[in-house]
């Protein structure tokens, strides 16, 4: 006879004689395990979740928010006004230079037009506090960016409300004299002289070292000024700059000194460390995309230029310096955002 599994027929559950049917009761570690399992993924989910929200790397749009950027209407960015080659106010009311097309190239990459750029002139002695002007001096006001010839140093970088990008230019110290002077190797052959420099920049300390008599001027026009006028017997600041100068006026003499530290300019952004972030990011890519022009073009439209009016003199170095990628979330590759 058939075993009854195989007889096709289905086996019937016995019924209790009241009719309700038994429930069967789990034993105590199977309820235990249940309630563990529950417990591990809210747990994993509350871990997931404070990764997500604070753990993780901020993007760009969060950044920008965080940097006050949204809903701005305008960016202000404090320049010089007088640096033929790296910042000059035009007779015109536009402004050029290898400063200005970074401050461009920045605030493009920040999502400002050229129309939504003020540019207000700065004093180097208000670099560090960002208080800049209105050309004709009536207004004054604390400006978003820095970009004024600024050089990293780490006396500056303790100073409270400076904070410096990475390196966008280097450059070095050098010397302007009339045409009549006699050679200068170094700082030292200008010993119990008057050199003009400009006030707080870090040239008038080297000068001051070598026993020059320092005359600080707010502009670097004024030290022009005062070197034709026989006011000083030269002028000692960044070879950037006196490069510009130098073309501008043939007749001078442009000097190089054999210093070798750098000049590091930098782009202050105060205490706003979501928007140096971006400015870092902005410096990055301008670095590492290959289709990505604006830092070369912009040395040899304003510093290339005035090699050959300087006769030898090194301005400053043609390659863009060194950018570490920032952590900053992108969904797109090539650009901010």
């Amino acid at each position: 006879m058939p075993d009854e599994e195989d007889s096709g027929e289905i086996a019937e559950v016995p019924v209790p004689a009241d009719g309700k049917p038994t429930v069967t009761s789990h034993p105590f570690w199977m309820r235990f395990r249940f309630v563990t399992l529950v417990g591990l993924c809210v747990l994993a989910v509350v871990i997931a979740v404070s990764l997500v929200f604070f753990g993780r790397t901020p993007s760009v749009d969060e950044l920008r928010e965080q940097a006050g950027l949204n809903g701005k209407q305008s960016l202000r960015i404090g320049v010089k006004f007088d640096q033929p080659g790296i910042a000059e106010h035009e007779s015109d009311g536009t402004f050029s230079g290898f400063d200005i097309e970074i401050a461009y190239m920045v605030a493009e990459d920040l999502g400002f037009r050229r129309n939504e750029i003020e540019f207000y002139q700065i004093q180097s002695e208000d670099r560090e506090r960002m208080q800049a002007a209105t050309p004709d001096g009536a207004t004054v006001v604390i400006v978003d960016l820095v970009i004024a010839s600024f050089s990293i140093t780490e006396e500056r970088r303790k100073t409270p409300g400076v904070a410096f990008s990475a390196p966008y230019l280097f450059t070095e110290q050098s010397v302007l004299t009339r045409g009549d002077h006699p050679p200068v190797a170094t700082l030292e052959d200008l010993r119990g002289k008057r050199v003009c420099s400009l006030a707080t920049a870090t040239s008038a300390t080297a000068a001051a070292a070598a026993g020059n008599i320092v005359q600080s001027e707010l502009t670097i026009s004024s030290c022009v000024e005062a070197l034709r006028a026989g006011r000083v017997e030269a002028i000692s600041t960044d070879a950037a700059i006196l490069g510009g100068i130098k073309a501008r006026n043939p007749d001078l003499l442009h000097w190089d000194i054999g210093l070798t530290a750098t000049e590091a300019y930098g782009i202050n952004v105060g205490e706003n460390e979501a928007l140096l972030k971006l400015v870092n990011l902005s410096l990055w890519h301008s670095l590492e995309d290959p289709d990505d022009a604006r830092w070369e073009d912009a040395f040899d439209r304003n510093i290339r230029v005035n090699e050959p009016a300087n006769r030898g003199v090194p301005l400053a170095r043609p390659d863009q310096p060194h950018v570490d990628k920032p952590e900053v979330r992108e969904w797109f590759s090539g650009g901010l955002g």
